[in-house]
């Protein structure tokens, strides 16, 4: 039985959420083409009896922190790094190498190291080559996989090297358990994920999801959430002309809601505003961070 933990670490963007989801064959963590989407470190937990159970975490993009709630990330970063048994190091091909390079040796892993070109369905000319070639004889590298975690390209060759270096051990968790956050952290990332996709610019970066209510009924879900903002104008651009906005991510999040947990749901959203608590260290408590 082989055990252990195994987790992700890159640029944002590098698609580290996509081959987390991918790896489990579950949705665990939300996508966005925006930069910074993932705050939190998720876990997946993928289990085989008897056979292994390998623990993914999925990571915060690494970013110089500008303010308390990028410190809580990079602190999830920090976290990951001190217990990792295998790291994942991911790069987007056409992405720069060099930052990319300059992430990997900050991060000094002590542990064995997988670097993983991705989006090589992506690449542009000569871009894999050039990846390849550019990573060989760098110390961290000491085995280069190419995949498309969102086309799923080549992951049974990435898991078959994970495989290898994951020491013996007995598992960890329970098998028939994917995850040790509660249902209710998801369903407020499933609606955080809505306002990355609808709104443009800033506003994304801005907001934070609180799940007040989870109530199972007989026949459905009842569920409230407040998407925090910082502004009075980012309120209103939230909830749009008429409450158009507001509820068409009711209308998207509830589907996507529904379908995680597999039962209807009543999803109530309200907009507060709540100045600066993206450096309110009791507020980003209170919104999971």
């Amino acid at each position: 039985m082989k055990s252990g933990f195994v987790n992700i670490f890159g640029k944002p963007n590098a698609g580290k959420s996509t081959l987390l989801n991918a790896l489990m064959g579950e949705k665990l963590a939300i996508v966005s083409h925006k930069v910074q989407t993932t705050r939190h470190r998720i876990k997946g937990f993928l289990t085989e009896p008897e056979k292994y159970q390998i623990i993914f975490s999925d990571t915060p993009g690494i970013i110089e922190a500008k303010y308390r709630l990028h410190e809580k990330m990079m602190l999830a970063v920090k976290n990951a790094l001190e217990d990792a048994d295998v790291a994942l190091l991911i790069v987007d091909v056409n992405d720069s190498l060099d930052e990319a390079d300059a992430i990997f040796k900050q991060l000094n892993l002590k542990v064995p190291c997988i670097l993983i070109l991705n989006k090589i369905d992506e690449a542009k000319n000569g871009k894999i080559a050039e990846a390849e070639k550019f990573f060989s004889d760098k110390p961290y590298a000491k085995k280069i996989i190419k995949i498309s975690a969102l086309q799923q390209h080549h992951l049974s060759k990435l898991l078959n090297a994970i495989l290898e270096l994951l020491p013996e051990g007995a598992p960890f968790y329970n098998e028939d358990d994917l995850t040790d956050l509660p249902t209710r952290f998801f369903v407020g990332e499933l609606i955080r994920e809505k306002i990355y996709t609808l709104f443009e610019d800033e506003i994304p970066y801005h907001v934070a999801v609180l799940v007040n209510e989870y109530k199972e009924k007989d026949t459905l879900v009842k569920i409230q959430a407040d998407i925090i903002v910082q502004r009075e104008t980012q309120k209103s651009i939230i909830i749009g002309g008429g409450g158009k906005m507001i509820k068409q991510i009711g209308t998207i999040a509830r589907k996507d809601i529904e379908q995680f947990i597999g039962s209807k749901v009543f999803l109530e959203l309200f907009v507060k505003v709540k100045p600066k608590w993206r450096d309110n260290e009791l507020q980003l408590k209170e919104y999971g961070y």
